[in-house]
Formats: C-alpha cells, structure tokens, sequence
C-alpha cells in the first residue's frame, strides 16, 4: 500500500507538472504580449507620456515574466559598480560604457522617447521562465528572511507565547510574518504564515496583487471593528492584525509608529465577504453531498422497481438531463428558481451575506453530476439484483426493501467511491459555467474573466489549482475504493 502510494503521489505530482507547463508555454507562446494592455485603463491614460508608458509596459512585462528590467537609476548603479565616473546623462561617452555592458551582460539597451534616459531589458527564454515558475512556488518563512541594513541588530527568533493581540501563537522576529502559527474560532481555526504558494503576480486585472492573495482573500466591503492596536491605542479599523508583516524601518510612518510597538505594521484587511476560493469549495462541496444525496436514494428506487413506472420516468428523466446542453439546463433552472421560486437569478442581487444568493448556483451544480451517479449506482444494483447472496437473502424472508439497504446498497458502495473523482472534476468544470451565469465571484468565474483580460499569471494559477485538485480527486477515490472494498489490494502490482 505505501509503495502504491508513493507511486501515485508521484505520478500525480508528475501530472499536474505537465498540466501546467503545458499550458504556461501555450500562454507564453501563442498568445501576444501586448494583449495583456487591452484592458487596462491605465494604459490609456499614459499613451501621451511616452517615458512614463514606457516604464509601465516593461514594468508589467517584467511581473509577468517575459522580461528583466533595469530602470535607468538600477541600470546606472550596477553599471557604475564597474565604471567609476558613470552617469545618467545621455552623452556619447556613457552610452559607449552602458552599450559594452548590456553586450557582455546579455541585456538590450535603450533609451527613453523624451528624457532619453537609458534602460535595459533582456528577454527570459520560456524554458527559464517556467524555471523560475516552479523554483519560486513554495515561498519559505524563516527568521533570517528579513534583511533590513537599517536594522541590523534585528532579533532572529521563534517563540511560542500568549501574544497580546492573538492569544497563543508561534510568534517570530526576523520573519516576513509575526504569526507563524495562529488560532482563531474561524474555519480551519489552526492558521499558520510559514508556508506560502507564490503563483505570480496578477496583472492587469487586480494589477500589482498576488494571484494567491487575489484568490484567498476577502471580498467586498471591508469589515471595520473596533481595534486594540499593540500600543494600546483603540480605533475602528478593519485591520487584521494576524496577517502583520514586516516594514523596513525606512518606510515606516508616523502613523503606523503610532500603532505598532515594533516592524510589523503590513497589514491586510478584513471583507464582508468570503474569498474566491472559499466561496468556490463551499460550492462545490455542498453540490458533491447534494448530488449524491439525490442521486443514491433515486438510483436505488429506480433499481427496486426495474421496468416499472418509477424506472421509465427516472430514465426519461436522465435522459433529458444528459441531452440537454449544460448551458442550456443552467438557464432553464434559473428560469424556474427565479420565477417561481423568487430566488435571485444572478449571486450580485442579494450578495455573499444572503444564503438564498447561493441556493440556485449551488443546486444546478449538483443537479449537473446526478444523471451520471444515478446511472452508475442503478446499474450496479440491477446487476447485484441476480447475485447469490440477494437469492440467499430472499431465502431468509427479507422483503426486496431489506434486501436492497442492507445488502445491495453495501456493495453498492464501490461504484459510488468510484464516482467521487468524476463528481469532483464534474463540479470543477461545471462551475465554471455556472458561476459565470449567476456572476458568482468564485474561481470559476475569473477563470473565463481572466482570460478574456489576458491575465496571464492568474489563469496560470487557476489551472494549477484545478489540476490539483483534479488529480487528488482521483487519487483519493482509488484509496476510498480499498478501504471499502477488502478484495482490492492496491499493495499489489498491477492492481
């Protein structure tokens, strides 16, 4: 089993490797790089200052990946660290100096429409981008991560204590975060900031954001409380001070002195509204237990009665449902929830703080996984209906109701085990549909919106993720397969 195991985690990290870099390099490739300015505003804005929307496209390209960039104050102090005497002014002299070290260093120099200050840029290889991709993706927290010159007696520790401001926590100095450990009465209630997944920097919608944070944090309005800053001062705020971070002292402001009794003065935001990727999961979740839900109870009616009147609806039934267009059953039930039901047709019009906001998207979800499920289990049941250990059952006076909770529907657990990736992969695809159509802000949704904005490193993200789970789906489904069914030895080759 083990060894199974290891091979599996290893395949399955090996496929999510290939998943990603395979689309990474379509992106990187096919796709041109000045779409990614179509919908920026800001872009616009600059086209009558041609220096400064030169620094802005290299600047976003450079987030991106497609290029490195040095700005003419970077470019003048690496070079000058060779040439004395170098300067930023656009003579012949130090064009000679700065044009011999972008030959010998790989890098193209340029210089700047109106100014004619000099910059550099250099191209990444995609091999070496989808390097740098996956060597910077675990983002490690450490007491020697913070390098401060204007601190240099700056503690280095880890400590678990009573924090004022937190209770209980793996507290650290020198670290990017205070909290490494933390917890709180909010789900999954043990939080830690040690490890991190860096999946780039969006761009340009949610600009200058990690696609990371951009995906976990909160939504909406901010959600503003009353504050006991460490220096005991009180404010309404919406501050969350366990996501403090590290500010150099040379940006510290008097403000920010005023409120925190040490470095740690980053902070993030409490919303109103959960995140991207919370309202997701929850979704998907609740549609996997509503599919199964429905569609166990209704495949073992239909089963109980083959041929009879409940079968033949239920078969007329799937049938519609596995004909009809996913597109076209989302807007049908939509139709029905909204005027007959007076549940709001799109997620915006009552928002996240109202559950019916979610009833309507969450249940079509589910609704869309069920025809499969049914199929599965009814099959099986009608096949288990003629094995020797139904006849033995029937020979003991159990009634067909007996026969089919009891025993049918116990093996009946291996094709519903089986179904679980299916479920899981169908509520990945699925969402992204449905949360589309009802405006949910989920992951679903900015996966098509991403693309449409050309936002290269967030639909790199997504695709990770969703791959992610896709794969693990699968893998769990094989182990629930061996814990409930003993004739399936995983241990054994070939099984």
């Amino acid at each position: 089993m083990k060894r199974y195991l290891s091979f599996r985690i290893l395949r399955s990290i090996i496929s999510i490797f290939l998943v990603t870099t395979i689309t990474y390099g379509v992106i990187y490739t096919m796709v041109p790089r000045r779409n990614v300015f179509k919908e920026d505003i800001n872009y616009g804005k600059l086209k009558g200052k041609p220096d400064e929307l030169a620094n802005y496209e290299n600047t976003a390209f450079s987030k991106m990946g497609y290029i490195d960039y040095l700005p003419s104050k970077d470019l003048i102090d690496t070079v000058s660290e060779e040439h004395e005497g170098l300067t930023g002014e656009s003579t012949a002299e130090n064009k000679a100096i700065l044009e011999e070290w972008s030959k010998a260093n790989g890098w193209t120099l340029h210089q700047l429409p109106i100014s004619q200050a000099f910059y550099a840029t250099k191209d990444i290889p995609l091999p070496q981008r989808v390097f740098r991709f996956y060597a910077n993706m675990i983002q490690i927290d450490h007491p020697w991560k913070v390098q401060d010159p204007d601190n240099p007696d700056l503690e280095r520790s880890l400590r678990f204590t009573k924090d004022e401001t937190v209770g209980w926590a793996l507290v650290g100095s020198g670290t990017q975060f205070k909290y490494q450990i933390y917890f709180d009465k909010q789900f999954p209630f043990i939080h830690q900031n040690i490890v991190h997944l860096n999946l780039g920097v969006s761009y340009p919608t949610f600009a200058g954001q990690d696609v990371t944070t951009v995906l976990t944090g909160g939504q909406g309005k901010t959600d503003s409380q009353e504050v006991t800053f460490p220096t005991g001062v009180t404010s309404k705020s919406a501050v969350d001070l366990t996501s403090r971070q590290y500010q150099p002292i040379a940006k510290l402001s008097s403000k920010e002195k005023r409120l925190f009794d040490d470095n740690y003065t980053i902070t993030q935001n409490n919303y109103r509204d959960p995140s991207m990727m919370k309202t997701s999961f929850s979704m998907g979740v609740i549609a996997v237990l509503l599919a199964y839900g429905v569609g166990i109870p209704f495949a073992m009616l239909m089963a109980r009665y083959k041929g009879k009147l409940p079968d033949r609806m239920g078969i007329g039934l799937v049938t519609v449902l596995i004909s009809v267009p996913s597109l076209a059953f989302i807007y049908f039930f939509r139709f029905i929830g909204s005027n007959f039901l007076g549940l709001p047709d799109t997620f915006p019009t009552l928002g996240a703080g109202d559950i019916r906001s979610f009833i309507l998207p969450t249940v079509i979800l589910g609704m869309l996984s069920i025809s499969n499920i049914v199929i599965w289990i009814r099959r099986y049941m009608i096949d288990q209906q003629s094995a020797d250990y139904v006849k033995f059952a029937k020979a003991k006076g159990l009634n067909a109701r007996e026969i089919a909770r009891k025993h049918i529907f116990k093996n009946a657990a291996i094709p519903i085990a089986n179904q679980i990736p299916a479920s899981i992969i169908g509520a990945i695809t699925g969402a992204t549909i449905t949360e589309t159509v009802f405006a949910v802000p989920g992951m679903g949704k900015m996966l098509p919106d991403s693309i449409l904005a050309n936002n290269n490193p967030m639909v790199i993200g997504l695709v990770f993720i969703f791959t992610t789970v896709a794969v693990t789906s699968i893998l769990v489904g094989d182990i629930t397969m061996a814990m409930v069914d003993p004739r399936i030895n995983l241990a054994e080759r070939g099984e």
